[in-house]
């Protein structure tokens, strides 16, 4: 969760600066007159950055699959487009 609750606080204020241990959000202290955010927001922000970091997996899969068929569209067969992209 140490990730998600970094990127849940920047989601929420980008400006933040803020130190916490390990994955405790309850450790975090909010430095240089950063206004504090709730607990419940942090929280509450966490499977929206969840969803994001999901949906970028799938976005590279899904170009990834574009990009091939676009090769394969232009006559190169699966054993030229292993060689040229290693997949």
């Amino acid at each position: 969760m140490t990730i998600k609750i970094a990127d849940a606080i920047k989601k929420i204020n980008p400006n933040a600066q803020y130190t916490y241990q390990e994955e405790d959000i309850d450790s975090i202290k909010w430095l240089n007159g950063t206004t504090p955010i709730s607990k419940e927001d942090i929280e509450a922000m966490i499977p929206t950055v969840e969803a994001e970091i999901e949906q970028e997996k799938q976005d590279a899969i899904n170009k990834k699959a574009s990009g091939k068929q676009k090769l394969k569209d232009l006559g190169l067969d699966d054993d030229e487009i292993q060689a040229l992209i290693g997949v």
